[in-house]
């Protein structure tokens, strides 16, 4: 695709800023007992985090080869799928009245595991697909310096968040919530200004892209559901590992597109949208699944 996407430093900066406040925000409920208790009671999280960081990037470059996609779209898709679940995963599960704490848990265990498999998920499907291998090649993928920038926006963020919220925990008790709601605002208003100033590219491109994302989506949401029937786990831990594995961290794909491929515009255009239709959907399904159910026991929390 030869197109150019409006983006600037400034903007790129900001983008990381909200990544980073997200990933504080989830992270001040947790403690190192979290992580614990998914060494103790895996099957759910682990169920969730193979779909997450295997089926989905291995299905994703299997189909993405067998519908011959252009290879910068199919990149994008690559790279959507091999980011960890998204942060709005916890509000869409307690929206769903599923287990939170089962949604949490995962995305911290799936951000800390993203720091190592994101960089190389997509340096190894980008290359196994041959009709985007020479689009990674040309690219000068360096997967070192993207495991920096997810250390930075993720892996850091997500401990000086344990730690404020052990340390602190009146003040993270009082915060969570608003900063959840305040960064959600924040990125939907950012995801918005950049589409409106890009609408014509993505206008001209649209018949591709909005087919090839919500397709994906669809493929990440029933590896979810199906992973979580494969190991016998119950409706709400099922729920909240489907909504994990659907709703993926595009936003981290987009940071890690604007700082070392801001020319693959193809690749901007499916992260960009995905960002918006993972909501749609996660909401969609959420409320769905919310009509007639009880609220989840205490112990299983709220964001």
């Amino acid at each position: 695709m030869q197109t150019t996407i409006d983006f600037n430093t400034g903007s790129l900066i900001a983008l990381n800023a909200i990544l980073a406040c997200m990933m504080f925000g989830v992270s001040l409920s947790l403690r190192v007992d979290d992580f614990k208790r998914v060494l103790a009671k895996p099957a759910a999280p682990a169920a969730g985090l193979l779909a997450q960081f295997l089926l989905l990037p291995a299905l994703t470059c299997a189909t993405t080869w067998w519908l011959d996609v252009d290879p910068q779209l199919a990149l994008g898709m690559i790279l959507v799928a091999s980011c960890p679940g998204g942060t709005f995963s916890n509000i869409m599960t307690w929206l769903a009245r599923a287990n939170v704490a089962v949604s949490v848990s995962m995305t911290a265990v799936s951000s800390l595991a993203a720091t190592v498999l994101t960089p190389f998920n997509f340096a190894f499907y980008g290359w196994l697909n041959p009709n985007t291998r020479g689009l990674v090649t040309d690219i000068a993928l360096d997967s070192t310096n993207i495991l920096l920038l997810v250390v930075a926006v993720l892996a850091v963020p997500l401990l000086l968040g344990m730690v404020v919220g052990r340390h602190f925990p009146r003040f993270a008790d009082a915060a969570q919530k608003p900063m959840r709601v305040f960064t959600l605002l924040v990125l939907l208003a950012f995801v918005g200004i950049a589409f409106g100033n890009n609408m014509d590219v993505f206008l001209a491109n649209a018949d591709r892209i909005v087919a090839l994302v919500i397709g994906q989506n669809a493929l990440a949401l029933g590896l979810g559901a199906l992973a979580g029937l494969a190991v016998g786990l119950s409706r709400a831990d099922r729920r909240a590992v489907t909504l994990e594995v659907g709703i993926q961290n595009s936003g981290l794909g987009l940071s890690i597109l604007f700082t070392f491929f801001p020319q693959a515009a193809g690749m901007i255009l499916i992260a960009g949208f995905w960002g918006v239709w993972h909501l749609v959907s996660g909401l969609l399904l959420s409320l769905l699944w919310a009509r007639g159910a009880a609220r989840p026991a205490p112990g299983e929390g709220a964001p």
